[in-house]
Formats: C-alpha cells, sequence, structure tokens
C-alpha cells in the first residue's frame, strides 16, 4: 500500500496538462493542487479563465461544419475540427519540448482526440462526465419536448464517435458518480473509476446565521423564513424547470408566508429552446403566472457563489429536478449546505439522495406529488430537519473534496504517473467514493 499522493514530493516537478474547452471547470481544484505541489502545470482551452501558477493557452478553432445540423456526420466534423485545433496546440507544446507526464482531457467536445497521437508514451486520463445513450437516459425521457426518430437515434450514435475514440485510447476515465460510468460502454468500464469532483463542505456547510436580501423586500431573509429555493445555471426542462413551476402556484396557494427564490439564466445548456416564446421561463410564466402571487416569487438570474451558498443556507426547503443525466455540483452542494430537500427520482439523483433517509424523493413528472412533498416540508421544516442532519454528514463523508475526493484522485493519478496500473477502487469508492484509505495502489 502506498502512502497519500499529497504528500510532499511526488508530484514536484511532473508535467501535466488539462485539456479542456472551457478551462478550469471540472479540473479545478486538481490542477490547483498540483500546482501546489511544484509540478509544472499546462492547460489548453478555447475559452475559460487562468489559473494561478498553470500555463493556460487557448487555441482558436475555424469554421467548424459545412454540413447542415440536423446531418448525422455533423457532430462528427464538428469535434474533428475542434480536435485538430487542439493537435495543433498540443504540437507547438511538443516543438517547445514539454513532454507530460500525465495528459487529463475532457473529451466531450473532440479535444481528447488525438492526444495519444502526439504523445503516445504519457498516460491519458479521459473525463468521463457522459455517454449518450437511445434507451434510459435523457434522450426520448421527457416526451413533452422529445420526439424521436429513427434519424434523431442516428444523430444521437454518431455524437458518441468522438467519445468512444477518446475513451478507447485512454489509460484511465475518470468518472465522478456511478450511475455516469453506468452509461459507459460495458467494455469500457473496466477502465473507469468513480470519484465526485469533491465539494469543499469547510465553506458549503450550515449557517443560522445566514441572511440574502431580496430586492423586492426592506429586510433580510434568514433561516426562520419560509423560503422555497430552485437553482440551476439555466431554467430549462433538462433540469426539471417545467414541472417546478406547474408545483408552484399550488405549492404557494397552500402556504402563504412562503418566498420562491429561482436561480439561473434563461439560456439554454441543454436541449432545445420553446418553440413559441423566447425563454423557457417566458414560456412557463405564459402557462401559470396567472395563478402565481408574483409579489412571491423571485427570479434572481445568476448570482455571485457567496450570495447563492447564502442563499442555500437560509432555504427551508430546496428542489433538484433533473432528467437521467450529469448529476450537477448543486445538488451535492445542497445536501452539503443542510437543505431539506425534495429531489426527482432519477438514476443520477438516487446516487446522492436516499428517500426519507438525507432527503425526499418525488417522480419528475409528478407535479401533485411534488407540490405535496414541499408542502409538508415547508409547513413542519423541524421534523425534517434529521434529514437534514443526515444530508450534512453523507457530504462529509463522501464528497468533501480535502478529506475524500482529492486525496483519493491523487492516489490514482499517482498510480497511473508511476505504471502501476489503474487502481481499482475499494468498496468506498467505487460506489460512494468513500474514505480516502479506501484508495489504494498495490506494488
Amino acid at each position: 500500500m502506498v502512502q497519500f499522493a499529497n504528500a510532499p514530493g511526488f508530484f514536484r516537478g511532473r508535467r501535466v496538462l488539462f485539456i479542456h474547452q472551457n478551462f478550469p471547470a471540472q479540473f479545478v481544484h486538481l490542477a490547483a493542487e498540483l500546482v501546489r505541489q511544484g509540478a509544472e502545470v499546462k492547460a489548453l482551452a478555447i475559452q475559460g479563465s487562468p489559473l494561478a501558477g498553470v500555463d493556460f493557452r487557448r487555441y482558436a478553432v475555424s469554421a467548424e461544419s459545412r454540413l447542415p445540423k440536423s446531418h448525422p456526420a455533423s457532430d462528427v466534423e464538428v469535434k474533428a475540427v475542434r480536435g485538430l485545433a487542439c493537435a495543433a496546440a498540443m504540437r507547438q507544446l511538443a516543438a517547445e519540448g514539454f513532454r507530460p507526464d500525465l495528459v487529463m482531457a475532457h473529451p466531450g467536445w473532440g479535444e481528447a482526440l488525438f492526444c495519444k497521437d502526439i504523445w503516445p508514451q504519457a498516460p491519458l486520463v479521459a473525463y468521463g462526465e457522459f455517454y449518450y445513450r437511445a434507451d434510459g437516459s435523457d434522450y426520448g425521457f421527457d416526451p413533452e419536448f422529445s420526439r424521436p426518430t429513427v434519424e434523431s437515434r442516428m444523430q444521437l450514435r454518431m455524437r458518441n464517435t468522438a467519445l468512444l475514440h477518446a475513451y478507447e485510447c485512454a489509460d484511465a476515465i475518470l468518472c465522478p458518480t456511478p450511475w455516469q460510468k453506468s452509461c459507459l460502454p460495458q467494455q469500457l468500464q473496466s477502465k473507469a473509476v468513480v470519484i465526485f469532483d469533491g465539494i469543499d463542505t469547510g465553506v458549503v456547510r450550515p449557517d443560522p446565521t445566514a441572511s440574502v436580501k431580496l430586492t423586492r423586500l426592506r429586510r433580510l431573509v434568514r433561516p426562520s423564513d419560509s423560503v422555497l429555493t430552485f437553482v440551476n445555471r439555466n431554467l430549462e426542462p433538462y433540469r426539471g424547470f417545467h414541472t417546478f413551476m406547474r408545483a408552484l402556484p399550488e405549492i404557494l396557494a397552500a402556504n402563504p408566508d412562503t418566498r420562491c427564490v429561482i436561480v439561473g439564466e434563461d439560456s439554454v445548456s441543454y436541449g432545445s429552446p420553446p418553440e413559441r416564446h423566447k425563454t423557457w421561463r417566458e414560456a412557463m410564466l405564459a402557462e401559470v403566472g396567472e395563478r402565481l402571487p408574483m409579489d412571491r416569487v423571485h427570479f434572481v438570474g445568476r448570482v455571485k457563489y457567496a450570495d447563492y451558498l447564502q442563499l442555500l443556507q437560509v432555504s427551508t426547503c430546496h428542489v433538484y429536478l433533473t432528467y437521467p443525466f450529469v448529476l450537477s455540483w448543486s445538488c451535492i452542494e445542497a445536501l452539503a449546505a443542510g437543505c431539506r430537500g425534495v429531489a426527482a427520482d432519477t438514476q443520477p439523483v438516487g446516487g446522492g439522495i436516499t428517500h426519507g433517509v438525507n432527503g425526499r424523493l418525488t417522480g419528475f413528472f409528478d407535479v401533485p406529488g411534488l407540490a405535496a412533498r414541499v408542502t409538508e416540508v415547508l409547513r413542519d421544516r423541524t421534523r425534517f430537519d434529521p434529514l437534514a442532519e443526515a444530508a450534512v454528514s453523507q457530504a462529509r463523508a463522501k464528497y468533501d473534496l480535502e478529506g475524500v475526493c482529492k486525496p483519493a484522485q491523487l492516489l490514482w493519478l499517482k498510480s497511473l504517473v508511476e505504471r502501476d496500473g489503474v487502481v481499482q477502487p475499494s468498496n468506498g469508492l467505487s460506489d460512494h467514493q468513500g474514505s480516502a484509505l479506501g484508495a489504494v495502489v498495490t506494488t
């Protein structure tokens, strides 16, 4: 058994390359830690932001596709063009004498296609965020907005082309959750490990002194107030915005003292925009707005992280809904902040929330069921305090950045750099991350 990879010295002087079209994204904690340990860290990205101590380089992508977007091969062309642009940036690094000891790449946009052609000996870790499936996942899940056809299934198959190439040539695949690993083709799952990105539970934690200032109020909102929260990067069906809005009139009618705070922008991260409205917020307000007391509904758009955190800390009940898709960090952060959560009973959520233990689950499309579960929490919050306490405990035990996730990631990466083979996680890591002590390398 080896000692922790964060012991002083191991990564000092090692050369690590991160590739992500929007760096640092999921690599933010690892990249910063490797810099701290003295590694030479470089990053390639199309956009994104520099990180202290990282040699951050952007590269440009030419016109991505000459094919119509509806053509099955359009996605392949787009990702091949991006992969070639990234390959040119890698070749420039190689011409400068850079020889990485480790490459970590997000393959979702094609950037990882040619890593092994440029540095065949460097261990390559592909970030396994998602693999598209025609059955049992997001595709066709919501019949209201998804109309599967033979043509769309063909497009979906081709969308996996770049992922298949990247995962096949990678030495290892890092998946944040067990469900995301289960989406991979069976033959690739043997090289995948499950370690969550990590939540800083020293920062994301309950705070009875938290407060939030809402523009239309003349006083601060505190944990003693009745506050319903809903948070997403963008307000869209993939994250259950339509289901939440359809339940909201009943919830607010049954709880006249409750204010609802909705965080999220009006763009589209996943799926398609509405057909007859500019945004999903506009579409849903056109449907249910006349039944809402809008003086108690607060759309606050995008907020600073500190404000978002305090909003979770004052929340009486937090709702998280998602298609069978990538689990949002906000779901785990809500657990760590001590929210009394009501969430969709879909596969990715089930890995983090157990009904009646650390939260409550309801059917994604069950509007009356969602309204009833939320109302129960709003009317008798102390009854659900044990679930919130269990949520905090679980978040610290399974998802803590410093004590669990980052040490496990470092141990695993150390094994790759040392060429000892890929760590096969212990029971604690394979399903829940467990304790960092469970991630070991046999020598």
